[in-house]
């Protein structure tokens, strides 16, 4: 992902590298994007993750038809839980669930870095759990 400030991040890992320092010849093809699964999830609970090194909240995704993903997110210096029940959020599905304080992480929210920290990528109008992002 490059934000209008030209820097790659994400969510999950706070690792920014300068988007002017990628290698022409490691550049995502369509082919990459179209690999991704991304879809549109509700948030159906959010709480503190306790066991997580640096502040993040565990959220419950609804991604339709009965499925319940998990995510752990460092958003703490915008979102309290309670913003985050009945938010819909953009979430990167298929990498593999990863263990974060302890907690199981099945999906990436994808949020811009700010100075002001991550805000969250969300669709501008409601759409239902699951919706593919194109």
């Amino acid at each position: 992902m490059t934000t209008s400030s030209q820097y790659a991040t994400s969510v999950l890992y706070t690792t920014v590298v300068p988007a002017t320092t990628v290698d022409v010849m490691t550049r995502p093809t369509m082919a990459d994007w179209e690999a991704l699964d991304v879809r549109i999830g509700t948030v159906i609970r959010a709480e503190p993750n306790t066991g997580s090194r640096e502040p993040a909240l565990a959220l419950w995704i609804d991604l339709g038809d009965g499925a319940v993903v998990q995510s752990s997110a460092k958003i703490t210096d915008v979102y309290a839980p309670p913003d985050m029940v009945d938010k819909q959020v953009v979430v990167v599905c298929g990498f593999g669930s990863l263990r974060v304080g302890g907690f199981r992480s099945d999906v990436l929210v994808l949020g811009a870095v700010t100075t002001h920290g991550v805000r969250l990528l969300s669709p501008d109008m409601p759409v239902d759990p699951g919706s593919i992002v194109a």
